[in-house]
């Protein structure tokens, strides 16, 4: 066997490897959050400077990180406040948490709605696609804001942790594996 007709043998072979190459998953960077919190950032991903998490977050509690694509159109933030409910009552947190957004937004388009465990934890996770009339400007109204997002609730401790992905819902079919593999990389302890 002459080594062309070898080489020609694993053509198919190349091309399957390098086809399941490109679909291997996004790129994600391990990152610490808190001190037993961690979960992927996808690559590229820069935090947020203590400014810009001032005027995209005005609460008095602000999150406990947030990281943004070097666009500023993607982010994802993680926030911890305190809670009276337990893991116990995730049920009962996926039907209020799924009102809240049906109330927060002026349409909701629910993508995934459950309890699922990730890394032997937990989670409420709201995967939906949600719009608001932007109405603010000069009496006229603009063309409505649509956005992808992706947002796990998780308690420990008497703390509530909210992790969010939120992409423009035009961009949702590139975004989506990637907030879906970093909600699934997170690991609490």
């Amino acid at each position: 066997m002459n080594s062309a007709s070898r080489f020609f043998r694993f053509v198919p072979l190349l091309g399957l490897l390098f086809g399941l190459l490109a679909f291997a998953g996004p790129g994600l960077k391990k990152t610490t959050i808190a001190k037993n919190l961690t979960m992927g950032v996808p690559d590229g991903f820069a935090p947020l400077p203590d400014e810009g998490i001032a005027a995209k977050y005005p609460a008095q509690r602000r999150p406990l990180a947030v990281f943004t694509s070097p666009n500023g159109q993607v982010g994802l933030s993680v926030s911890q406040k305190p809670t009276n409910f337990s893991n116990r009552d995730y049920g009962m947190l996926l039907k209020i948490y799924k009102a809240s957004i049906q109330n927060m937004y002026g349409k909701v388009q629910f993508l995934r709605e459950d309890i699922h465990t990730v890394n032997k934890r937990d989670f409420v996770m709201l995967e939906f696609v949600s719009t608001v009339t932007d109405n603010r400007r000069g009496g006229g109204t603009l063309a409505p804001i649509r956005k992808y997002q992706l947002v796990q609730y998780a308690i420990e401790a008497e703390q509530l942790y909210v992790f969010t992905f939120d992409a423009p819902a035009s961009e949702q079919a590139k975004w989506q594996p990637i907030a879906q593999a970093a909600m699934e990389s997170i690991m609490m302890k």
